[in-house]
């Protein structure tokens, strides 16, 4: 084949591709908006959409390159050079499948899904998806239970004799991790027209579905799963008691309000502290949030101006690692370390694609399916935080220059409209106050109370009105029986906000 004739190849897949591609991206939005409303038949018809999309895909592919023997070429494009094992399997498989009964040919088959297509699924899988990048993620074969260290190393040596107290320290330090009871099914819409292709476009098709259905069922349980016939999530407490129902029950939620050297760090020294007292250095955090309140909340709390008017984004006092997850609840991130999250996965003992009558498409669309085990849970209940970011906002940087005197002058400012204190006399506020925090209330018996409000900016304005009547900042409000609302507006630049307290006097 000419030099000419395959770059003409390449770019009618590539361009057959991209379309495909904006296909999938709409299909996927249909099906998280039918998980989200909770509608079983748009999901449904999502996914069966999507399965056709993928076999389209395959084709496309098939056509734009099936005369192409350059395994280059091949490995561009996602299909691998099959070893003669995988070879074998996938021919076996083919013949299997386009028989008159393909179930009963299948049980008989007797060969099993080679290690080295699930191995290359892991690693398609990891690439695409860097949240199973960032954790302990092994692929176990057909193992049926590992042991895996809980330990941070420092307990693993010891100089002098081995008492039987070290013993059973080392010993505590290893948690057994069966593989066999948890399982993940994947199920696999295989048309007549696909078993043509050959054993190499097979294989692309099994692993790209495979790589899509592992990813989604995992992302969910390692993030919250409960423990119940799934992996335990990093929001939970893996060392509480296990409900039957409900499982483990979630970590206690610790507030972030804001994104500073000092409430990170303080974040970060909890997690650096292990259940055995013991302290370990950390290189690296994961943080986990939803896409929305990563627009919402994070970008705008680490996004700052250049003083070129550029900006930069996902600073971080802290070297972090941030994943956008549809799976963490809005208004809650997860921060953690992300080596301390063991999931191993694998094919078990069986290793076979079976055929599925749990699902029936037309005559020829014959739906099959690939079971995988495992299992998969933090490491200690230390090791990551469940975060509640509600009010969480951004911590401004003012960037300024010097003009010839020396004086400081302030270029694209970034304005701060919070109080950085509020008080009603002596009456306590209810929540305590909080900059970031913007609704109170109060109780009193007196006829006034002194109100004292401070700006974070010292040169915002503060106006202060007890229903409709003005109050100047530092002076006493007068107080009708029942509920007063007092508003507190603070102006800087071009930013607002506005307390409200609600006194209520008897």
């Amino acid at each position: 084949m000419s030099k000419m004739r395959k770059m003409n190849l390449q770019l009618f897949a590539m361009k057959n591709l991209d379309v495909l591609n904006a296909k999938k991206a709409e299909i996927m939005q249909k099906m998280n908006k039918a998980i989200t409303e909770g509608n079983e038949e748009n999901l449904a018809q999502a996914s069966n959409e999507y399965f056709d999309l993928l076999q389209e895909a395959v084709l496309a592919e098939a056509k734009g390159l099936i005369q192409s023997a350059d395994n280059q070429v091949l490995a561009g494009r996602g299909a691998r050079a099959l070893t003669s094992q995988e070879t074998t399997y996938y021919q076996s498989l083919i013949d299997a499948m386009k028989s008159k009964n393909p179930k009963q040919a299948l049980t008989e088959l007797d060969v099993t899904l080679p290690e080295t297509v699930i191995n290359s699924v892991f690693d398609d899988i990891v690439e695409a998806h860097p949240l199973l990048d960032a954790i302990n993620f092994t692929s176990t074969g057909i193992l049926t239970e590992i042991l895996v260290s809980t330990l941070d190393g420092r307990q693993l040596a010891t100089w002098g004799k081995l008492t039987d107290t070290i013993i059973k320290e080392l010993s505590a330090g290893f948690i057994n991790i069966p593989l066999g009871q948890k399982k993940l099914s994947a199920f696999l819409p295989i048309g007549k027209a696909m078993l043509d292709l050959g054993p190499v476009w097979i294989d692309r098709y099994v692993r790209s579905h495979l790589s899509e259905a592992i990813f989604n069922g995992l992302e969910g349980a390692i993030i919250d799963g409960s423990g119940v016939d799934s992996p335990v999530g990093m929001r939970r407490d893996p060392n509480s008691a296990l409900d039957p129902v409900t499982g483990y029950v979630a970590l206690t939620a610790v507030t972030l309000d804001e994104i500073t050297p000092a409430t990170y760090g303080g974040l970060i020294a909890q997690l650096a502290v292990a259940p055995t007292g013991l302290q370990r250095t950390i290189k690296e955090v994961l943080l986990i949030v939803s896409p929305k309140d990563y627009f919402t909340k994070i970008f705008a709390a680490t996004t700052y101006r250049q003083p070129d008017g550029s900006y930069t984004n996902n600073i971080f006092p802290f070297p972090t690692r941030l994943v956008q997850s549809v799976y963490v609840p809005e208004n809650e991130a997860v921060m953690g370390l992300g080596d301390r999250y063991f999931m191993g996965l694998g094919t078990g003992k069986g290793g076979k694609i079976e055929y599925s009558d749990e699902y029936r498409f037309l005559e020829d669309e014959r739906v099959y399916l690939a079971k995988l085990y495992g299992d998969g849970k933090p490491l200690d209940s230390k090791s990551f935080l469940r975060l509640d970011i509600t009010n969480l906002k951004p911590e401004p940087v003012k960037v300024f220059v010097t003009n010839a005197e020396g004086e400081p002058i302030p270029i694209y400012p970034i304005y701060d409209a919070r109080l950085s204190s509020l008080a009603v006399g002596a009456l306590p506020l209810s929540p305590t106050f909080n900059k970031s925090i913007f609704a109170y209330t109060a109780a009193t018996t007196n006829a006034t109370n002194t109100i004292s409000a401070v700006a974070k900016d010292g040169e915002a304005t503060i106006e202060i009105l007890n229903g409709a009547t003005p109050v100047v900042n530092g002076a006493a409000a007068t107080w009708a029986t029942g509920a007063n609302t007092v508003n507190i507006t603070v102006t800087s630049g071009t930013e607002t906000e506005t307390y409200t307290v609600i006194v209520t006097k008897s």
